[in-house]
């Protein structure tokens, strides 16, 4: 067995684009007559005082030189008494997963999800510290990619483990991990089917859209926007992703286009429902349409179908409209 020493360039470490530092390959043979190529990677605390005079190192004012420290993720593995912790939980008591626990759920991963992938978030790439006291820590940033095969939740979350290493560097004796609880909550939620709420044919806030729309049908604006809260935001599938208009904006935007096409008439499609979420206690109605216009410019007649979703507050205004429509129609 023997050891090629090999480096990346500078220029590629310094924009942390190495996994890492390679220490060197081994290369072992085999009875058969065949090699085996093994990457060594190390993880090195460097003297930066070195490196005074690339730009990356200028502003450095004062650098108390490390020792080198380095260790081969060949050989690196997990100490008997390895526990695993939530970086973010709160029972001081908990003493973390153990070894065992932690292959447990490296195999859940394999076993239950798909196209799993864990690669470094770039641009951030691992960091090891020795410190005087706890030793050599190790910190990295991943982001982890998996579509569960139960559910069909996907997992696209980035995440950050320390890890504490032996007086020896070759096993990890501790692993602090922070990621987003939400997506396992998510998860665990869809094993099962549960009720989220009740579905309404008839209720009185579907009686209100169906009074606004008419409204509008008939010319009576102040009517028509009587129904809504002044606060409420209103969405359009045709802006762009995130954008809304306030009250005053939806009222400019509705009476622009009045003033461009006659309206001969709203016709509803199908019914509406009304639904009351247990979720988040959201109350809103769906409702589907086909609008009749005329456009004044050229008499040339339009008829586009358009879906809304209208949610209601406590006091029965609409705090909130999404129109769902291809603008484009409006156009031709």
């Amino acid at each position: 067995d023997f050891l090629i020493s090999y480096q990346d360039d500078f220029q590629t470490i310094a924009k942390g684009e190495s996994d890492l530092l390679l220490s060197g390959y081994i290369i072992n043979s085999l009875a058969d007559g065949t090699t085996i190529k093994d990457t060594s990677r190390a993880l090195i605390s460097l003297d930066l005082s070195k490196f005074s005079d690339y730009d990356i190192c200028s502003s450095v004012v004062r650098i108390d030189p490390p020792k080198i420290s380095l260790y081969s993720t060949g050989i690196l593995s997990l100490d008997d008494d390895f526990r695993i912790r939530n970086g973010t939980g709160l029972n001081k008591d908990f003493e973390g997963w153990n070894k065992q626990q932690f292959i447990n759920n490296a195999k859940w991963w394999s076993s239950d999800f798909d196209y799993l992938s864990i690669t470094r978030d770039k641009p951030a790439y691992p960091d090891a510290i020795e410190y005087k006291e706890s030793g050599i820590w190790v910190q990295t940033w991943e982001r982890l990619y998996a579509v569960n095969k139960t559910t069909g939740v996907k997992v696209d979350m980035p995440f950050h483990r320390l890890y504490r290493l032996n007086k020896d560097s070759d096993k990890v004796l501790d692993i602090f991990e922070y990621n987003n609880q939400n997506v396992f909550n998510a998860i665990n939620d869809n094993y099962y089917s549960r009720e989220n709420g009740t579905i309404y044919i008839n209720h009185e806030n579907i009686n209100t859209i169906r009074k606004m729309v008419y409204a509008f049908e008939n010319g009576d604006r102040e009517k028509g926007w009587s129904y809504f809260s002044e606060n409420g935001r209103f969405y359009d599938i045709n802006l762009p992703w995130g954008e809304s208009m306030s009250f005053e904006e939806s009222k400019a935007n509705n009476d622009a286009i009045s003033s461009q096409f006659e309206i001969l008439g709203f016709d509803e499609v199908g019914y509406p429902d009304y639904l009351e979420y247990d979720r988040r206690g959201v109350k809103s109605v769906l409702s589907w349409w086909k609008f009749r216009m005329k456009r004044k410019s050229d008499d040339k007649l339009i008829l586009f179908p358009i879906h809304y979703v209208h949610t209601f507050n406590d006091e029965g205004k609409i705090i909130r409209s999404n129109a769902y429509y291809n603008t484009k129609l409006l156009e031709e």
